[in-house]
């Protein structure tokens, strides 16, 4: 498809974005912004809980303390955050993520991205570290095949188990890929690297990918059993559901899909998603300790540093 056939949509398009592993939205599009209300209920596992740092304009923020390791310590509470898009936030939201005492905010956005979706909305004196992590292409894919308003072509591309699959190569490539693998690496020595109290910030668009797999990376070299670790990861899909949701509607409304739900494992974390990246650190790596260490640069000194930083 030319680039002045899908012009006329681009709009709309973008909006779609939002509801896509590594896409973006700009807020007013499709009337789908993330709306004030309660958040949902926090998680609980064997007196753990999950910490979401309720905001309007994001809904995947999230602290990654609070966890037990296997040696019974716990990961320290106000050091590490995760988060989806920062672009949208409101001035009280602004002001909410204040008070967190951010030192760094790392963006694993890339290029395309930043210019659709907007730079980060951040407390003076913050200005994000740009780390881009690569989409393999999927937001120039999915705005030429939203943009077509063909229901044909969009079942060509994302039906058919396809969507998911291309979800778990994206997967793969955060171990395949040395560019990858050294954004990751950085965001992890950047925090073993800090202050005892400078909390840090990483985020993406939707917080669930590239921020999962970081955040699945740090709680596992910490001592976190692979099961919570997951369990973390895996909560990203009770924190995006209804935002999610509504920008499914919008693309319906819109007339832009016949059938959005084909975005939905776009949209979702899934534990075969996971598995696929952790299979190929299995098979390039013999495990996770020597990806860390060979894959992502991570040193022993570097993971005791870590563990000094962030367990209590």
């Amino acid at each position: 498809m030319s680039r002045a056939r899908i012009r006329p949509a681009t709009g709309a398009v973008l909006a779609a974005l939002a509801a896509l592993a590594l896409g973006t939205l700009p807020a007013p599009a499709l009337a789908v912004a993330p709306a004030a209300g309660p958040a949902p209920a926090a998680q609980r596992h064997l007196g753990e809980e999950i910490r979401q740092v309720p905001l309007v304009g994001a809904v995947n923020v999230r602290d990654v303390g609070g966890y037990r390791t296997y040696g019974g310590d716990t990961v320290r509470h106000g050091q590490v955050y995760r988060a989806d898009a920062l672009s949208k936030l409101t001035d009280a939201d602004v002001v909410t993520l204040s008070r967190l005492g951010l030192k760094k905010v790392v963006d694993y956005r890339v290029p395309v991205e930043v210019q659709y979706d907007g730079v980060d909305r951040l407390p003076a004196g913050l200005t994000p570290v740009s780390r881009p992590v690569t989409d393999n292409g999927l937001f120039t894919q999915l705005l030429t095949v939203i943009g077509s308003r063909d229901p044909v072509k969009q079942e060509e591309m994302l039906g058919g188990g396809r969507a998911a699959a291309f979800m778990r190569e994206v997967y793969r490539t955060f171990v395949t890929s040395p560019e990858n693998r050294a954004r990751f690496g950085a965001t992890l020595r950047d925090i073993a690297d800090s202050d005892r109290d400078a909390p840090l910030l990483y985020h993406c668009t939707s917080g669930k990918d590239r921020t999962g797999w970081t955040s699945y990376l740090l709680l596992r070299a910490l001592g976190v059993p692979s099961q919570t670790a997951e369990r973390d990861y895996l909560a990203s899909n009770t924190y995006r559901a209804a935002y999610d949701a509504k920008v499914r509607a919008g693309l319906k409304q819109a007339g832009l899909m016949q059938n959005p739900d084909l975005l939905i494992p776009l949209q979702e974390v899934r534990t075969d998603y996971l598995r696929s990246a952790l299979d190929r650190v299995a098979a390039d790596y013999g495990g996770l300790h020597h990806y860390l260490g060979k894959g992502l640069g991570l040193d022993l000194r570097t993971i005791a540093k870590l563990q000094a930083r962030l367990l209590r």
